[in-house]
């Protein structure tokens, strides 16, 4: 879920300005899934903006405290939200770690990444969910190094109804900045869309994998 609406359109505008999102339903983007999509979403270009990266950070901070609690330690999946999170950790003044999609196969062999001991409170951080299955992979790693996870926060999300399910089969609260219906009111706003465009993006988002076909 969002945090609130203001906090919605406000984290959407700042991802159009710098062009982390970008949205061509003329010419769609192609993900490593193969699906075909209207829309692309890079937040890392987050990093680049330091009046962002600041907003980004201060309310993925105050978020995660309001709804968390302060954890002991700030967690970032690989790659994507190891910026962001060592960003958030830093604002809170914790400890942070990140964890890989899979162990090494060399050296230590680690997935995660970092100082953690058992029973310590984990907050997750994403940068973008889709479908959560690399996101609920992270924390099935962080599981199982007997630490307790207490929630995850990402910037952006898609709002797919197979994520939805994903986190409440593992039980897993998860609160985003904003998310694709917040993105297309905002897009639509601003003209960076025209309605025509919005039905298209509609379209897209209700049944993702089966877009192409249409």
């Amino acid at each position: 879920m969002i945090f609130n609406k203001h906090t919605a359109r406000k984290t959407a505008e700042v991802l159009l300005q710098i062009n982390a999102i970008k949205l061509n339903p003329k010419q769609p983007f192609t993900w490593a899934s193969g699906w075909k999509s209207p829309i692309y979403c890079d937040n890392r270009m987050v990093l680049s903006f330091p009046p962002i990266r600041n907003y980004i950070r201060e309310t993925m901070g105050k978020q995660i405290e309001k709804q968390f609690g302060k954890p002991d330690v700030i967690a970032g999946v690989a790659t994507g939200a190891i910026g962001i999170g060592m960003l958030v950790a830093e604002y809170m003044g914790l400890p942070f770690i990140y964890v890989r999609p899979e162990a090494k196969s060399h050296g230590r062999k680690n997935q995660i990444e970092g100082f953690i001991q058992k029973g310590q409170n984990v907050v997750v951080v994403e940068d973008l969910i889709s479908t959560g299955k690399s996101s609920l992979n992270a924390v099935k790693a962080l599981n199982e190094a007997k630490v307790n996870v207490k929630g995850m926060i990402a910037i952006f999300t898609y709002g797919f109804e197979v994520a939805s399910e994903n986190f409440k089969k593992n039980d897993i609260d998860l609160y985003t900045l904003s998310n694709y219906e917040s993105l297309l009111d905002q897009a639509l706003e601003t003209k960076y869309i025209s309605q025509k465009d919005l039905k298209t993006l509609s379209t897209w988002n209700d049944n993702p994998s089966k877009w192409n076909a249409n």
